[in-house]
């Protein structure tokens, strides 16, 4: 068997696995969108949360399925995700709605000759907002590892894209093929989160704000639809 086809199998079918689960993209839009040129750590703070999740659930299923009851683990982690979604929407309905704070002040300068001229609020503390802006990031990447988990331990029928290792002979190829869908997870959302800040960078430099909000509603919106039909079809 050719050396590279276990692990390209695994990319594949991982990557496949994120980008058509629209609970996982639900969960990582809104923060992306935020998070503009950063967006991509969004994305990989998601991807290595999703597979410590699934590490987690599958040590507990391989270890403890007769004493702990792991598919009522997966199904409460299910209805939760879709809690989580929805709370995901508001917060991104809560960011477009609340009141902007880059308010203008006026400014007269006599030196010389008057000169009068107007600025933005957030120009005058830029060190403070250069502050709260990587708190935020660092607030929305560890609520994406977070969600990431929760999503991994979110479905038994994970186990099912791993059915492909009991039809390798060689173990070495096993391990390949689990190292492909490790990085496949990762590159995938990373990549899609990475696009989806592009898209929301390029549209607040170029100051339309009618468009970025409405990238941020279509966001949230998608979030809190997604989270509902999660809960009622968990």
């Amino acid at each position: 068997m050719d050396f590279t086809f276990p692990f390209t199998a695994g990319l594949i079918a991982s990557m496949l696995h994120v980008i058509t689960g629209p609970d996982h993209l639900a969960a990582v839009t809104p923060f992306a969108i935020e998070s503009k040129k950063k967006a991509w750590k969004i994305g990989l703070s998601w991807g290595i949360g999703h597979l410590v999740g699934m590490m987690i659930i599958g040590v507990l299923f391989t270890i403890f399925k007769e004493v702990i009851p792991v598919d009522l683990i997966s199904n409460y982690s299910e209805q939760m995700v879709g809690f989580v979604l929805i709370g995901i929407g508001v917060w991104a309905f809560y960011k477009i709605f609340k009141r902007s704070k880059n308010h203008k002040h006026l400014h007269v300068h006599s030196e010389n000759s008057p000169i009068i001229h107007t600025h933005k609020h957030e120009h005058s503390h830029e060190k403070s907002h250069h502050h709260v802006h990587s708190k935020t990031l660092k607030q929305s990447n560890y609520a994406s590892f977070s969600i990431g988990i929760l999503h991994g331990l979110a479905g038994i029928s994970h186990f099912l894209l791993f059915l492909p290792v009991l039809g390798f002979e060689d173990r070495s190829d096993s391990m390949l093929y689990v190292v492909g869908f490790g990085m496949g997870i990762v590159v995938a959302m990373t990549t899609f989160a990475f696009v989806i800040g592009k898209i929301s960078s390029f549209t607040k430099n170029e100051h339309n704000e009618v468009f970025f909000n409405g990238i941020r509603l279509a966001g949230g919106l998608f979030a809190i639809v997604i989270g509902v039909y999660w809960i009622f079809n968990a």
